[in-house]
């Protein structure tokens, strides 16, 4: 993400080197709904938060979630607004879209996913046991109770909200379709309105009863409703829609540390501070996307980002994100106001979000702006 091949001044490179050391994961403690297993994000170059996108989500994952969003009206007719943004935001934070595990055809999740045991040791914040309800079927011990599949629930739950989502006859928490089903059933309770943020609020607080389990659950909501609606280009004109939309054709194309340049997508250089190289993938890195976007218009840009923030009309953070405009560069820094520490760039396509080359292992794709952190305000080329 940053794009300086290296550090401009010795007091950012002790800055980076702090940031590097601060990447953790902090995990409220789960309630008797969730056991709220701790996963470590594999975040990178500085310990900026990974993008919510649908290209971070398995594929079989994200249909699970759809035909949730299907199918739960057929058990809850009253429940209003269930997206699966809100059951991607869950998942996320709960078993990380079961990632690094196999996801079958059927919907099965293999090896399955096991909370700890909660019995009061201590472990994974628990400090009260809890008995043994299904006698070891869903969560294979009858000495208590963990939180089993990719939303977490507990056997006693399942037992009152699980169905069988993939016509199998079986209504099982280790399974993609059942498990989002149940956890769209849960949401819903009995019919709420999730168009309404209280009434989402109290939804995710249900599930599970902290304050800060819900403000994590919204961010991801929030980044994954950002990255599933196309950006509304109707007013947009000229070079601008230009830029924009030379970005958006590269959706889907891979990050790739010092890849890309005016004619398009290009193999990358080694290497990113946590040592990911681009040399054998050809993509883009944030510059890189940027520069190519450009280019389209007739733009001719720099290839770092921080040379960026040097063109056209600068954008004081200062003034906010409501001053963007569609096609303004987006810029973030390790030390807003100081430009020489510019470590990301983005284009701005509107409602608060951006076109996003955002880090190694994603592709480019839109994201809120919020995903990244240290705004440092735009530039206006055109």
């Amino acid at each position: 993400m940053r794009k300086s091949r290296r550090c401009l001044t010795r007091w950012c490179c002790v800055m980076v080197l702090l940031l590097f050391a601060a990447v953790c994961c902090a995990a409220p403690v789960g309630n008797a709904i969730s056991a709220y297993v701790t996963l470590k994000e594999d975040e990178d170059d500085g310990g900026i938060a990974q993008g919510g996108s649908a290209a971070d989500i398995p594929a079989r994952m994200l249909t699970a979630y759809k035909k949730a969003v299907q199918q739960v009206g057929t058990y809850v007719p009253n429940c209003r607004g269930m997206r699966w943004p809100i059951l991607a935001g869950i998942a996320k934070v709960e078993s990380n879209h079961a990632i690094g595990h196999s996801i079958a055809a059927n919907g099965d999740i293999r090896p399955k996913i096991y909370g700890v045991l909660l019995n009061g040791s201590g472990q994974g914040g628990n400090t009260t046991p809890v008995a043994d309800t299904d006698n070891g079927r869903w969560d294979g011990t009858s000495t208590g109770e963990r939180a089993v599949g990719p939303f977490q629930f507990l056997p006693s739950t399942w037992a009152s909200i699980g169905e069988d989502a993939n016509g199998d006859k079986v209504a099982d928490p280790h399974n993609a379709d059942d498990a989002a089903l149940g956890a769209a059933i849960y949401l819903c309770g009995t019919g709420r309105d999730l168009t309404q943020r209280a009434q989402l609020n109290a939804a995710i607080l249900q599930y599970n009863h902290s304050s800060e389990y819900v403000a994590n659950v919204l961010g991801w909501i929030d980044q994954y409703t950002a990255a599933a609606e196309d950006p509304n280009l109707t007013n947009v004109t000229g070079k601008v829609r230009t830029v924009i939309e030379a970005a958006l054709s590269q959706r889907g194309v891979p990050y790739s540390w010092g890849g890309g340049n005016a004619q398009g997508p290009s193999y990358g250089i080694c290497c990113s501070p946590s040592g990911k190289s681009g040399t054998a993938i050809k993509g883009f890195d944030c510059s890189g996307l940027t520069l190519y976007a450009y280019a389209k218009a007739g733009v001719q840009l720099p290839r770092t980002a921080a040379a960026q923030a040097g063109v056209g009309q600068r954008i004081p953070s200062s003034l906010g994100t409501g001053v963007l405009k569609v096609g303004d560069l987006v810029f973030f820094a390790y030390a807003p106001g100081r430009d020489s520490t510019i470590y990301h760039v983005g284009i701005y396509v509107g409602n608060g979000r951006m076109i996003n080359a955002a880090r190694p292992g994603t592709a480019v794709r839109l994201d809120a702006v919020s995903t990244m952190s240290g705004y440092a305000g735009g530039a206006r080329l055109l």
